[in-house]
């Protein structure tokens, strides 16, 4: 019996083993294609926030121009210039750039091979409802990456590209850092719009009930303050806009936590 259960375990372990490998090979494979389509990536995607013709930069001249507020979104260009100061550092650039561009076209594929290696454990019943579970948290990701690339990063950009402690200093970009900021802008948003879908599953083995996140309601407002203030810069426009989607994805997920419990409670 005892053989019989270690049998069972490694062989968990080797299907979990798989997974993880075929999840490699697809994050390999697209940032292949990431790294053949480099003019695209870089060019239209990387550099894209860089330009006033982005189109968030578009939509807020064209408010402040409704307005009559004078803004630096109606320029021609932001005063920066990018650069590159190692010998390696515009292929390293491209490397990275390519397997972080190959994971985030690959995440519906690593979700599903996620729920491959989840869903024998549940009930029968309990499949059939979260046949969903891909398409959710898959869109919730993308929406988040959106959301990350076209307002967070234009903001951040925008401040920090233009900040200027003197005329006598001028603002000349490593290629690293500008490329690191619209990467963890773009994937800290896609992660933390994964909030509904973690509160799930820490619901369903009982470590979150809808009373302890009403509870820690207010701290849960600190730590949003705090999240937004990471990753945006340091202006209260920016850091309003990107809390108030965290803080609704909060609530939501108080409301799905909440039908977990409920739904328990009827089986029961």
């Amino acid at each position: 019996m005892d053989n019989s259960k270690e049998m069972s375990f490694i062989d968990h372990l080797e299907e979990l083993r798989w997974n993880v490998i075929r999840s490699l090979i697809a994050v390999v494979t697209m940032a292949c294609v990431c790294f053949i389509f480099k003019d695209f990536i870089f060019d239209v995607i990387i550099f894209g926030p860089k330009k006033l013709s982005f189109p968030t930069y578009k939509f807020l001249c064209n408010v402040a121009t409704f307005v009559n507020i004078e803004t630096n979104f109606c320029g021609e260009e932001f005063p920066f210039v990018i650069q590159n100061r190692t010998m390696a550092g515009q292929f390293s650039a491209h490397i990275w750039t390519s397997i972080i561009g190959g994971f985030i076209i690959s995440f519906p594929y690593i979700v599903y091979e996620l729920w491959k290696f989840i869903s024998p454990g549940m009930h029968e019943n309990e499949r059939k409802k979260s046949k969903g579970f891909i398409f959710i948290t898959s869109l919730l990701f993308f929406i988040g990456v959106l959301f990350g690339y076209y307002v967070v990063t234009p903001f951040s950009i925008n401040f920090l590209g233009s900040y200027q402690v003197s005329k006598e200093v001028l603002n000349e970009i490593d290629l690293s850092s500008f490329i690191g900021l619209v990467r963890s802008s773009s994937l800290a948003c896609g992660l933390v719009f994964e909030l509904p879908i973690i509160m799930y599953f820490l619901t369903k083995v009982g470590l979150v009930t809808p009373e302890i996140l009403i509870k820690y309601r207010k701290y849960a407002l600190i730590m949003v303050l705090i999240l937004a203030a990471v990753i945006t810069p340091p202006d209260v426009a920016s850091q309003v806009i990107v809390a108030i989607p965290i803080l609704i994805l909060y609530q939501i997920s108080i409301y799905i936590s909440r039908i977990v419990i409920q739904k328990d409670l009827n089986k029961n």
